[in-house]
């Protein structure tokens, strides 16, 4: 199983601190933890895309660039790229960029989106959400098969035999599509053939296992071979040496975060009752120390009947980057063998 990170590059600046001050140091410690990553050699690192006063990863493509420049072996991710909002061609061109760079480490995880700000941004209607991004996916796909595109759309100006360029350093760009919890966007990912990646930020993680075989019978009947059809796992975690540590490091953080974003989607506040039962056994949070987050992920990779990627989502939590930087190693160092001779037992 591959292991990695995705981040949402968050930072704390305040109205008495220098945003661009702020935001500098910020994206600098995110970078030496992508070189963290790399160093401990963790398979995959991704950043999300948001357009937020807390986030920096508004131009995804770019932090990822700076990172390959300082890496040599780690996969580079969006995590994901809101195509609804986006052209279709220069996000292509952007990733087939960043590849050359990477010489030939680039991916793409596609999604809706979880916020909504793009929307309004880009001048999309919200209205359109569902239908913006099926035809926006259907151009993506087709530039990434083919060097000259014929196309029609609703939303974008046609194509007629054009050309795009660069093309990347691998023979296709890998695209997964990242999915919350409809069962509409899983069918898609089945009858498309592409990778799955499902995030899991509360609840209990089994409980997706119905989704997930619904896409692979959709991959099926779309005549997509089983080891074609991949499913990634994306949920909130932290490891420390020991459980005790883990939480006490990451609970506080974590409630402030969730019920400040609980305000504006009805959420109730985050009480420590509520975050114990989501880091049990069944829930999805993986906060602890390496032998019990290995075993997790192990055991939630058996619920869902298999996965082939897992990442960890861990600076929601205002942890100090020094703090984030230990929990990576760890991750790469300890959990991420653990998981996989793990697994191994169970093939023999």
């Amino acid at each position: 199983m591959e292991i990695g990170i995705d981040s949402f590059a968050a930072y704390s600046a305040d109205s008495t601190k220098d945003a661009g001050i702020e935001g500098a140091r910020a994206i600098e410690e995110l970078l030496q933890r992508i070189e963290q990553a790399d160093k401990s050699g963790l398979a995959v690192f991704g950043i999300g895309e948001h357009h937020r006063k807390e986030f920096l990863d508004s131009a995804t493509v770019v932090i990822l660039a700076a990172a390959a420049a300082r890496t040599s072996k780690i996969r580079l991710t969006s995590a994901v790229t809101v195509l609804s909002a986006m052209d279709p061609v220069r996000a292509f061109q952007s990733f087939a960029t960043l590849d050359l760079i990477s010489k030939g480490r680039a991916e793409l995880v596609v999604g809706r989106g979880s916020f909504t700000e793009a929307f309004p941004l880009f001048g999309f209607d919200l209205n359109d959400y569902d239908e913006l991004f099926a035809e926006k996916l259907d151009l993506f796909l087709q530039l990434i098969k083919h060097e000259k595109v014929s196309w029609n759309g609703k939303f974008r100006a046609s194509l007629s035999n054009q050309a795009i360029y660069p093309r990347p350093y691998q023979p296709q760009l890998p695209v997964w599509l990242g999915v919350g919890g409809t069962p509409e966007s899983f069918v898609r990912a089945g009858a498309l053939g592409l990778p799955l990646m499902v995030a899991v930020i509360g609840g209990e993680t089994h409980r997706f296992r119905p989704l997930i075989d619904l896409y692979k019978r959709a991959g099926k009947t779309a005549g997509y071979a089983p080891e074609q059809l991949k499913v990634g796992l994306h949920s909130l975690g932290y490891v420390a040496e020991t459980t005790e540590q883990a939480i006490a490091d990451y609970y506080p953080g974590y409630a402030e975060t969730f019920t400040r974003i609980g305000k504006e989607r009805g959420w109730p506040p985050v009480s420590r009752t509520r975050f114990d039962a989501q880091n049990g056994t069944l829930g999805a949070l993986l906060v602890g120390n390496p032998e019990e987050v290995a075993a997790k992920i192990i055991r939630h990779s058996e619920s869902l009947g298999g996965i082939s990627r897992f990442t960890f989502q861990m600076d929601n939590a205002a942890l100090p980057h020094e703090k984030l930087l230990s929990s990576i190693k760890l991750i790469g160092e300890k959990v991420q063998p653990m998981v996989n001779e793990g697994l191994m037992k169970q093939v023999v």
